[in-house]
């Protein structure tokens, strides 16, 4: 799946969830902390394919997310792809093939996305503002570099820099820290369990399973069947999948917000 796709079914996913919560459970969140999640969660969906690195010197090819921060970003991408292959080469068994790149490979397994949502919360836990204001700020750009991808290249790497890095600060002054903390570390390895069902149902799909050998291979890859799997980018994803994931979310920010916003202006329905 694309960049986009994969961040608006985390935002989905994460505002589907949050209702679900809310309904069954008496979980409620400020709308403060339903943006920031779902921010968090559409960014988490995209730190999957930072194993898909570009040309850094030239800014070209790579991955949506790979451009968030210019160089930089495309740099990070870079050193993430070498080490998944790296990964790959050390772990792989007779049966795997061989490979010339890393993608698809250590970042889309369910081991590592949920290791990174228990490090960044062990993370905040540990080293408290900054680590958080450091989370907010990365997530954040990324989720506008995924859901507002034209906006985000016409404005360019700066603005998104920018932006993000004072999102954080206004956020992280605002956010409680009982339960909004906690839900940060949540958000990411969400999102990026997300990512992984997205490329699932791709031709491609995503080797979920390593470290756990099947077969006669470690780095066997899940999906749908080839006659019904998607193709990366076609309108089946573009234009369907993308509705309905923007609708999805829509409907149930609108179901979560509403109540707040009624109780907070005194709003009742007559009978």
């Amino acid at each position: 799946m694309m960049g986009s796709s994969h961040a608006l079914s985390g935002a989905a996913v994460w505002l589907t969830g949050s209702l679900a919560l809310d309904q069954l459970a008496g979980f409620h969140q400020t709308p403060l902390q339903l943006a920031v999640g779902t921010a968090i969660c559409a960014g988490g969906a995209l730190v999957p394919d930072l194993d898909l690195s570009g040309r850094v010197t030239s800014r070209q090819g790579g991955a949506t997310v790979a451009h968030t921060f210019g160089v930089f970003s495309l740099f990070l991408a870079e050193c993430i792809e070498k080490l998944s292959l790296g990964v790959y080469r050390l772990t792989r068994m007779k049966y795997d093939p061989p490979r010339r790149n890393g993608h698809r490979t250590l970042t889309h397994t369910i081991v590592f996305n949920v290791g990174l949502g228990y490090g960044t919360l062990a993370l905040c836990e540990a080293y408290g503002k900054w680590a958080v204001m450091g989370v907010l700020f990365f997530a954040f750009a990324l989720a506008l570099r995924g859901l507002f991808e034209r906006w985000a290249e016409r404005a360019g790497w700066v603005i998104v820099t920018l932006a993000s890095a004072g999102a954080a600060f206004l956020v992280y002054e605002r956010l409680p820290g009982d339960r909004g903390y906690p839900l940060l570390g949540v958000a990411v390895g969400v999102g990026g369990l997300i990512h992984l069902l997205g490329d699932m149902i791709t031709r491609h799909g995503s080797p979920i399973l390593w470290p756990v050998p099947t077969g006669r291979r470690m780095w066997r890859c899940f999906g749908l069947p080839h006659r019904i799997a998607l193709t990366a980018g076609d309108k089946t994803e573009t234009v369907l999948l993308r509705t309905v994931f923007a609708t999805v979310a829509i409907f149930a920010g609108a179901f979560l917000v509403a109540p707040i916003l009624m109780h907070r202006f005194h709003i009742t329905l007559g009978s």
